[in-house]
C-alpha cells in the first residue's frame, strides 16, 4: 500500500498535517515567508545546529578566515590538514553568517539588497566553499562525516524557505529509516536471549520516542513531553543490566559485557541520528555488522 503513495503526499492524520516519504508520515510545519530576515534566522539556526553535532574546535570566528586559510594551505601532514580544513570550513560558515546578518540589518534600514549584490555573492561563495570542505569534518562521535548538515545552510541561502522545509522532511524520513534499522538489529540480537530479557521492549520504546523527537521542532509546544520521553527511554536502555546465571563462567561474563557494549552503542547512535535529523549510513551499517558478529560468536 505504502509503495503506491508518492513521496511528498500530504494528509491530515489525527488532526495533524503530515507528509509522506519512504514509508513515514512526518509532521509538517508552516514555513515562514521567504525574506532575507527569515533566511537569516534559518541560517543562524542551521549553523548553530551544525557546530553542535560536529567535532570540537572547528567553530572558528569569521574574522579569522584569512588565518584559517593560511594554516590550511601551508599544512603538509594529511591528518593535520584534514582538521585544519575543518576549521577553515567553520570560519567560512561564520563569515557567511556575518555577511548575511549585516545585509539583513541594512535591509531593515530601508536599503534594497538585490540578489546579485556583491556581498550576497560573497556570502554564497563562502557557503559553497564551506560545503566542499565539509566533507573533511567528522561527527562529534568521530565515526563518520555528516555532509548533509554542511549542505543545509547553503541550501537555505540558495532556495526559497518553503522549498528548504520540504527538503528537510525527506532527510527526516531517512533518519527514521536508520533508527528503525538500528533498533531492528538490536532486537534481532537479543529478543530470544535469556540473559538480555527485556532489551527488545526497551529498544522499541526508545525507537518510538526517537521517531517523534526527530520530527518535532524545539519550538513546538509538545517539546517538553517529547524530549523527556526520549531522554528517559534512552536512559533505561543505557542503564540496562543483563541477568547472569548463578555461578556464571568467564565466557558468560564476556558475553554479557559484549552485549552491554552493543546496547550502549545502539543507544548512542540512535541518539546521534535523532538529534542531527539526518541519516548516518556508514555508522548504522557498521553497527548492524557488529550485531551479526555477536550473534555468530555466541551462537544466537
Amino acid at each position: 500500500m505504502s509503495d503506491s503513495i508518492p513521496c511528498g503526499t500530504k494528509r491530515v492524520i489525527d488532526g495533524v498535517e503530515r507528509v509522506y516519504y519512504y514509508g513515514y508520515w512526518i509532521k509538517t510545519y508552516e514555513a515562514p515567508a521567504s525574506t532575507l530576515e527569515a533566511k537569516k534566522r534559518l541560517i543562524d539556526a542551521l549553523t548553530r545546529r551544525l557546530f553542535n553535532h560536529v567535532e570540537h574546535g572547528i567553530n572558528i570566528p569569521g574574522r579569522r578566515l584569512d588565518e584559517a586559510r593560511a594554516a590550511y594551505d601551508t599544512e603538509l601532514d594529511p591528518e593535520m590538514k584534514r582538521v585544519k580544513g575543518s576549521m577553515l570550513a567553520g570560519a567560512l560558515f561564520n563569515r557567511a553568517t556575518d555577511i548575511f546578518t549585516k545585509l539583513v540589518d541594512l535591509q531593515a534600514l530601508g536599503v534594497e539588497i538585490a540578489s546579485d549584490n556583491a556581498l550576497m555573492r560573497e556570502c554564497g561563495r563562502c557557503l559553497q566553499e564551506a560545503l566542499t570542505l565539509g566533507k573533511l569534518v567528522l561527527h562529534r562521535s568521530g565515526d563518520e562525516g555528516i555532509d548533509e548538515l554542511w549542505g543545509e545552510p547553503f541550501k537555505a541561502f540558495s532556495i526559497p524557505v518553503e522549498a528548504f522545509y520540504e527538503s528537510r522532511y525527506n532527510k527526516i524520513a531517512l533518519a527514521m529509516r536508520d533508527i528503525d534499522a538500528l533498533a531492528d538489529a538490536l532486537v534481532r540480537t537479543f529478543e530470544h536471549h535469556p540473559m538480555f530479557s527485556g532489551v527488545a521492549e526497551l529498544t522499541q520504546q526508545f525507537a518510538a520516542a526517537a521517531h517523534v523527537k526527530s520530527e518535532v521542532l524545539r519550538t513546538d509546544a509538545d517539546i517538553f513531553d517529547v524530549w523527556a520521553k526520549f531522554s528517559v527511554a534512552g536512559e533505561r536502555l543505557r542503564n540496562y543490566v543483563p541477568t547472569l546465571p548463578e555461578n556464571a563462567d568467564e565466557s558468560q561474563i564476556r558475553e554479557a559485557e559484549h552485549g552491554v557494549r552493543l546496547i550502549r552503542q545502539a543507544r548512542g547512535l540512535i541518539s546521534d541520528v535523532t538529534r542531527a535529523r539526518i541519516s548516518m549510513p556508514k555508522s548504522s551499517a557498521e553497527f548492524v555488522e557488529r550485531c551479526e558478529v555477536f550473534s555468530k560468536a555466541y551462537g544466537r
